[in-house]
């Protein structure tokens, strides 16, 4: 029986809800799409398969630090047979990886790796138990983390004996969830779609005149109510600026951002969890595998570009099913930089000109790259469109793409100036209904903080006499 196996290799007695049955159609050869809202254990859903079957599992994961964090609670449990194929390995450690890569129980690996030709060919010759696209809506090019290799994992699914496919999302539409069928060459998969509502975590929002306002707001919300939370803003600068006024107030907080070094973020990360820090100022590069049952708010000091975005954002709070709140901050005029920051990494005309220009004269287009001219991201978007399609096709292309992007934005505003209820809106745009409402649902229900949130003083008595910079020291120090 599968709760027996359930029990031998992790110890828990039952399932929880969606598990077991994408698990029995993974284990009867069928492609699944499972979508589980964060904290509802996803991984089970390919880790007991694993056990289960007698061949290695490929895990395809967006994210290194994620793939890591996966790599290292396998290993927790026990399991010596797990590899990450990441840009950690050195050269020698990679061949041998390689070499060996039927012998692992799960291999974790990003798109990017999986294109590499050396590793293509490898996985050709192997048999796989089964291959699982996890975070799956980076698959879509509608998605909100749209990765253009995510787009080429057919490639690598075997024509002969297939295995079954699991793709794995916690937010996705339904035009999503119809790229990652078709992209992923699915067999009338089979779905599992749980509701995206998170019943406990509640939903506020605050309206101000001045951007301005908002931070001071947040300042004095922090060290009257619990964390530990997130703060996300949208650029880096804000980021240092407001954690090092929380770190001002005997706030234990940190910035997070892409422009840390990798060893900075993860440090930060694990001071995080292990509750070193309460706070954590962070832009989108902070969230997706963090895994910490206790975060009791989710502040947005700007308005997300788009609902599945903000669902992603705030379903990091409350995974241990206590509640938690979830707070959206607007000043007028915010969708306008909302809009311009979800274009700013889009191709623009005069790239798709620049990149014929390069081919013409027989020149390899990543120059276009190299000039500075253009972004990673939009680079990686037009190079993967221009090798599928002609430079019109893709000049259409990407104008529909912006202007479902401009479309998605005013989605979200919705939302912000709506007085209908918040959750229903956000559940119906994942073409769900709401069954029940909570207590204490959301700002346009009735919303009462005292009730969800415990007042506490941050400042204790013996800090009150250090500098921030001393009180720095002594966080990260722990």
């Amino acid at each position: 029986m599968l709760e027996q196996a359930l029990q031998k290799h992790f110890g828990y007695t039952s399932f929880r809800p969606g598990q077991k049955e994408v698990i029995e159609q993974l284990l009867a050869g069928q492609d699944v799409i499972a979508l589980l809202p964060t904290g509802m254990g996803k991984s089970i859903c390919y880790q007991l398969p694993a056990y289960l079957l007698d061949a290695p599992v490929l895990i395809v994961s967006p994210l290194l630090s994620l793939m890591q964090d996966q790599v290292d609670q396998l290993k927790q449990f026990g399991e010596k047979r797990v590899i990450a194929l990441n840009s950690f390995l050195t050269a020698q450690q990679k061949r041998y990886a390689l070499h060996f890569l039927h012998e692992y129980r799960f291999i974790f690996a990003s798109p990017e790796m999986l294109m590499q030709p050396q590793v293509k060919e490898r996985l050709k010759e192997m048999k796989l138990g089964l291959i699982v696209a996890d975070e799956a809506h980076c698959i879509s090019q509608w998605g909100f983390d749209f990765r253009p290799d995510y787009l080429r994992l057919s490639e690598i699914i075997p024509t002969n004996n297939k295995p079954p496919i699991l793709a794995l999302s916690a937010t996705a539409t339904k035009t999503v969830l119809q790229d990652i069928e078709t992209y992923l060459s699915m067999q009338s998969p089979f779905y599992f779609l749980h509701s995206v509502n998170r019943p406990n975590i509640h939903l506020a929002k605050r309206f101000f005149q001045q951007k301005d306002e908002k931070i001071k707001w947040i300042l004095e919300h922090v060290q009257t109510t619990e964390g530990p939370g997130i703060i996300y803003t949208q650029s880096r600068g804000k980021t240092e600026a407001l954690s090092l006024a929380l770190l001002e107030r005997g706030i234990a907080a940190a910035a997070y951002h892409a422009g840390k070094e990798a060893e900075d973020r993860q440090f930060i990360q694990q001071q995080f969890l292990g509750g070193k820090l309460d706070w954590i100022v962070a832009t989108n590069a902070f969230g997706m595998g963090v895994h910490k049952g206790n975060i009791r708010q989710v502040i947005h000091e700007f308005m997300p570009s788009n609902i599945a975005n903000y669902m992603q954002e705030i379903g990091r709070a409350g995974r241990d099913g206590q509640p938690a709140v979830a707070t959206l901050l607007y000043a007028d005029g915010d969708e306008q930089f909302s809009q311009f920051i979800v274009t700013e990494d889009l191709p623009k005309t005069q790239h798709i000109e620049q990149y014929m220009s390069y081919l013409a004269n027989g020149h390899n287009p990543i120059r276009l790259l190299e000039a500075g001219g253009i972004s990673e991201t939009a680079f990686r978007v037009l190079h993967y469109w221009m090798q599928q399609e002609s430079s019109e096709a893709v000049q259409i292309r990407l104008q529909q793409m912006e202007l479902d992007k401009y479309k998605a934005v005013q989605e979200m505003l919705q939302v912000v100036h709506s007085t209908n209820c918040m959750r229903e809106q956000i559940v119906h745009y994942f073409g769900q209904q709401l069954t029940e409402k909570t207590a204490n649902c959301c700002q346009n229900c009735g919303l009462i903080f005292e009730e969800i949130l415990t007042a506490q003083l941050i400042i204790e008595e013996p800090d009150q006499q250090l500098t921030w910079q001393e009180r720095l020291q002594r966080i990260l120090l722990g």
